[in-house]
């Protein structure tokens, strides 16, 4: 006779979640558009910089540091998504304004500044309100490296 062994998960119900969250971004990020990898990646930026505010509000400061650095990675990703040659002076501003973007998001993390979070959020969530209207029109988005 031969025992069966079940095996429960040792990890806690929070790491599941966030196991099933990873799947349902990897298949997002899988089926989605240029244009559309370009909102989600705004989308993360955002939620790091929101993330960072209630840590900061909150004194955790070592999780409010780790979430600005998440933030300014990824807007620096998209710094780097940027097509120079087909944005001309667009793709030339949009360059500036996340580099400005990313030494403010610094800036506030040395000096727990909850002002200079709150500027590139409101900044990164203009620029993406602008971003999705052009997905809207139906418009080619070859500035933001959507190709």
């Amino acid at each position: 006779m031969t025992a069966t062994m079940t095996r429960f998960s040792t990890r806690p119900a929070g790491a599941k979640h966030q196991t099933y969250a990873r799947v349902g971004v990897q298949t997002g990020i899988e089926a989605a558009s240029p244009h559309r990898l370009i909102v989600m990646l705004m989308d993360g930026a955002l939620a790091r910089i929101a993330s960072a505010q209630g840590h900061l509000e909150r004194g955790e400061i070592a999780a409010k540091g780790a979430c600005i650095s998440m933030a300014i990675s990824i807007i620096d990703g998209l710094r780097g998504s940027l097509d120079r040659q087909a944005g001309g002076a667009l793709a030339a501003n949009l360059d500036e304004l996340y580099r400005y973007m990313g030494e403010r998001l610094l800036g506030a993390n040395l000096k727990n500044d909850a002002d200079a979070l709150g500027e590139v959020r409101r900044l990164l969530g203009e620029i993406r309100g602008a971003w999705v209207a052009i997905g809207a029109a139906g418009e080619p988005a070859r500035v933001q490296g959507a190709q």
